[in-house]
């Protein structure tokens, strides 16, 4: 039981195969508040583009898509999500709006100043390096942009068999320190769920 719930937990940083696929898609329903949530904050103009770390399946994306029609890119390390979010996001990937690729947050392959947003649900965990994630991301957001960040509570995640191992969990002062050290010039927190999730939002 567990070597079972760590592969589950594996799976959740590192979607792949058929069980990637099936976490998911339980991850687009456990994970809706956080989605929800970062439409509501968010405000983007049709021509500005954004991104999305760890874009999964797609479904993010496709909810930006639908609330603000941006230029899209996202940023995954599983090759068989990027087929994934492709094939669910076709309409965007037909007008040339989706821009997926394998990668790495600590190493965004994007241009200084490019985005407008970014976002990202439940990926901080996995960060290699959490400082430079966050330097990376503020690298890549043009002044006054915002990188919405959902998460859930540490107190929470404890609870959890499947993050016992392989996970980074955070407190909100801690992310707040991070963002300030990147160099945001101001960090907020929204919660999402009293006691189990909320948004860390820096802006630029």
């Amino acid at each position: 039981m567990k070597k079972f719930s760590e592969y589950i937990g594996s799976q959740f940083g590192n979607p792949r195969g058929a069980m990637g696929k099936i976490c998911c898609l339980i991850m687009n329903v456990i994970n809706r508040k956080m989605y929800k949530k970062i439409i509501r904050l968010a405000d983007i103009p049709a021509d500005e583009k954004i991104l999305d770390i760890g874009y999964g399946n797609g479904y993010m994306l496709r909810l930006m898509d639908k609330a603000f029609s941006p230029d899209m890119y996202g940023v995954d390390i599983s090759e068989d999500m990027k087929i994934k979010a492709t094939a669910s996001n076709r309409n965007a990937a037909k007008e040339n709006r989706l821009h997926l690729q394998i990668g790495d947050c600590c190493r965004l392959p994007y241009q200084d100043n490019m985005f407008k947003a970014i976002s990202s649900v439940n990926t901080v965990y996995f960060w290699s390096d959490t400082l430079k994630g966050f330097s990376e991301i503020h690298r890549c957001l043009k002044d006054g942009g915002v990188f919405y960040n959902a998460v859930y509570a540490k107190e929470w995640l404890d609870r959890l068999s499947y993050t016992k191992k392989g996970f980074q969990k955070f407190t909100p002062e801690q992310l707040k320190e991070f963002g300030y050290r990147a160099g945001f010039e101001k960090v907020e927190i929204e919660q999402i769920h009293k006691g189990k999730s909320y948004a860390v939002i820096c802006t630029k």
